[in-house]
């Protein structure tokens, strides 16, 4: 998975993270992240948050967790405070 500050302002930004399976076909993912401290989810879209601070796990939604071999989705979120500095990682699930 790959993380990306989309757009930041003074208290909040939104991020984009893409997954992507290997060379082979995956019937759902879960990425681990870890937020800046200070940094909260407001909103997600695309993806299931177990939490909204600190180590979140973002699990697929139906109707993105089965992806053929190589290929790519990817959630997103709002949030406040600063989204620089997080840390992902992705398993399939």
């Amino acid at each position: 998975a790959s993380y990306a500050v989309a757009s930041s302002w003074p208290g909040g930004f939104v991020a984009n993270v893409n997954v992507t399976a290997g060379s082979s076909a995956i019937t759902g993912w879960r990425v681990t992240m870890t937020l800046p401290s200070g940094a909260a989810i407001s909103n997600m879209w695309n993806g299931v948050n177990s939490a909204t601070t600190g180590t979140v796990t973002v699990t697929n939604q139906n109707y993105n967790g089965s992806l053929g071999a190589g290929q790519s989705t990817s959630f997103g979120f709002q949030g406040t405070g600063t989204g620089s500095g997080a840390t992902v990682s992705c398993t399939a699930s």
